[in-house]
């Protein structure tokens, strides 16, 4: 049973492929028996900011402004995850930059599992996997599951 995930992280910021994610981390998590933690990752702004924000990150954004877009984004990720088998479930909004917000939830709850999507990979996974030292990466025994969602 050592070799079995126990807590599985997804990020999610509301898209579909960011949701396709999260169906396959919960599948994982739920088959596993696993602790499912949905993270999305926010930047408190005012309207304003938020219009211009979207105009700037468009789809590829991994994360979304304001707390509560942010809170409505975990309540849809927490009912696909559900539906797609995970039993246990907990959902968590970060402020701030996506990467670091994933990193920090990860390093908190002890996860051995990551799942992130590929799209705008060379984004998010690849600013994950990348500018995580290899002996960090060695160390924490953290695994990346990448899920093809394009």
């Amino acid at each position: 049973m050592g070799a079995a995930y126990r807590t599985v992280v997804v990020g999610t910021d509301g898209s579909e492929s960011s949701f396709a994610a999260v169906d396959r981390a919960a599948a994982v998590a739920g088959d596993a028996g696993a602790t499912l933690v949905i993270a999305c990752a926010y930047y408190p702004a005012s309207k304003s900011e938020v219009d211009k924000a979207q105009d700037v990150l468009g789809e590829e954004a991994y994360q979304v402004v304001g707390s509560a877009p942010a809170e409505d984004t975990l309540q849809s990720a927490r009912d696909r995850a559900a539906r797609a088998g995970a039993e246990k479930i907990d959902t968590v909004a970060v402020k701030g930059d996506p990467v670091d917000s994933l990193r920090k939830v990860v390093h908190e709850r002890e996860a051995d599992l990551l799942v992130v999507g590929n799209r705008g990979l060379n984004t998010i996974a690849g600013r994950i996997l990348g500018s995580v030292p290899s002996e960090v990466a060695r160390k924490s025994g953290v695994d990346v599951l990448i899920v093809h969602t394009t």
